[in-house]
């Protein structure tokens, strides 16, 4: 890839459009929910694999899920896509609410 079409692609990432979003992980086996908010729906899924083979993830209960049933036995799923509210306070007040709302749906546990 020459410079400039580094330069170009790197621009196109940056210019590209986020969805915020709230999200669920599965695990199959146990039984286990766990549902969270994210302004990027597109690369959480990739941050919580990466922290759990890393056991670095704060939530115990998840990495102790991964660590008895492995990767297979979880599931990703984008929930609801929330449309980026023009004031970041309006956004960040919609995601609490459509979580809370998920979370008491799904009887699941806070990421």
């Amino acid at each position: 890839m020459k410079d400039a079409e580094r330069r170009a692609a790197r621009a196109a990432y940056k210019e590209r459009k986020s969805v915020s979003g709230v999200y669920a992980v599965r695990c199959a086996p146990c039984g286990e929910v766990w549902v969270g908010q994210t302004r990027d729906v597109e690369k959480i899924w990739n941050r919580i694999v990466f922290s759990l083979r890393g056991k670095v993830i704060r939530h115990r209960t998840m990495q102790a899920a991964w660590d008895s049933h492995g990767a297979e036995a979880f599931d990703f799923e984008v929930l609801e896509r929330l449309e980026d509210e023009a004031l970041d306070f309006a956004l960040r007040s919609a995601l609490d609410e459509r979580t809370a709302v998920w979370r008491e749906r799904l009887k699941a546990e806070a990421i």
